[in-house]
């Protein structure tokens, strides 16, 4: 028990000096943070769901190509 307690005053003491560094090392202002954050989080979406509908599209055209008898080529 005691090793586990040790354990987590060390993982919350290692939090406190990160978050702290973090806030003090930080390269912009938080508003600003935030909103290089929020438009880094929105590419990341946009290039996700873009993927996506690339993947859905080619195995949409795999399935027609299964439904009617072609062989169907996987990419690798």
């Amino acid at each position: 028990m005691r090793k586990v307690l040790g354990f987590l005053a060390g993982l919350l003491c290692g939090a406190l000096v990160g978050a702290l560094l973090g806030i003090l090392l930080a390269p912009y202002a938080g508003a600003e943070s935030r909103a290089r954050l929020w438009s880094w989080v929105q590419m990341l979406i946009e290039k996700g769901q873009e993927a996506a509908a690339a993947r859905r599209a080619e195995l949409e055209a795999q399935l027609e190509a299964f439904k009617q008898g072609r062989p169907v080529v996987l990419q690798e």
